[in-house]
C-alpha cells in the first residue's frame, strides 16, 4: 500500500517460503538461504533498486542489517541484531514497520515544508530588513518589525513540527 517493493530473504525451504510470501503479496522470494548470503543479496537489492530497509531480529540477520541503508530490528530480537540496526521496533509486531516508514516520511515532508517557509519567509523579508522600502518608497522598515517577523517565523516553523505529534499511525 506503500508504493514499496518487498522481499522475503529466508532459510525457509522454497515452498514454504513462497507460500507465506504469496500470503502477504511479497514481490521477489529468496528461500533456502544461507545466514551469510543475506548481506549479500542486501547488496544487490540496492544495485537492483536504490534504498533497502531490512528487517531481522537474529544474529544471522546482523550482517543483513548493517549492511541495509536502513536496518530494523524487532524489539525482541537479539542484542546482535539490536545493535546492527539504525532503527529498533519495541514489539514484535511487523505491521510496525509500515507505521515506522509512514511517521518518517511524514517526518521528512514537514522538514522539507519547514525549510521551504523559512528560507521563503527570510527571503522576502530580508530585503525589507535591509532598507528596499526605502530605496523604494523613502519609509524605513523598522527592526522591531523585523525582530517580530523572524519571531513568527520561528513560531510557525515549530508549530508545523509540533503537528507531527498529533500524527496517528496505526500498524496495518
Amino acid at each position: 500500500q506503500l508504493g514499496i517493493k518487498t522481499a522475503r530473504i529466508t532459510g525457509d525451504h522454497i515452498l514454504r517460503a513462497h507460500h507465506v510470501a504469496n500470503a502477504l503479496s511479497i514481490d521477489v522470494v529468496y528461500a533456502q538461504t544461507q545466514p551469510g548470503d543475506k548481506a549479500q543479496i542486501i547488496k544487490q537489492l540496492q544495485a537492483n533498486y536504490g534504498t533497502v530497509a531490512f528487517v531481522g531480529d537474529g544474529i544471522n540477520d546482523a550482517p543483513a542489517l548493517a549492511q541495509a541503508d536502513v536496518g530494523i530490528a524487532v524489539g525482541a530480537g537479539t542484542d546482535v541484531a539490536i545493535e546492527s540496526a539504525n532503527v529498533v521496533l519495541l514489539n514484535n509486531d511487523l505491521g510496525t514497520t509500515s507505521a515506522a516508514v509512514r511517521l518518517s516520511q511524514a517526518t521528512l515532508r514537514n522538514i522539507k515544508q519547514n525549510l521551504f517557509w523559512a528560507f521563503a519567509y527570510n527571503i522576502a523579508l530580508i530585503p525589507l530588513a535591509a532598507g528596499l522600502l526605502l530605496w523604494l518608497t523613502g519609509h524605513v522598515f523598522s527592526p522591531v518589525y523585523s525582530a517580530l517577523a523572524m519571531a513568527f517565523s520561528s513560531v510557525f516553523v515549530v508549530t508545523n513540527a509540533l503537528r507531527l505529534k498529533r500524527l496517528r499511525v496505526n500498524p496495518s
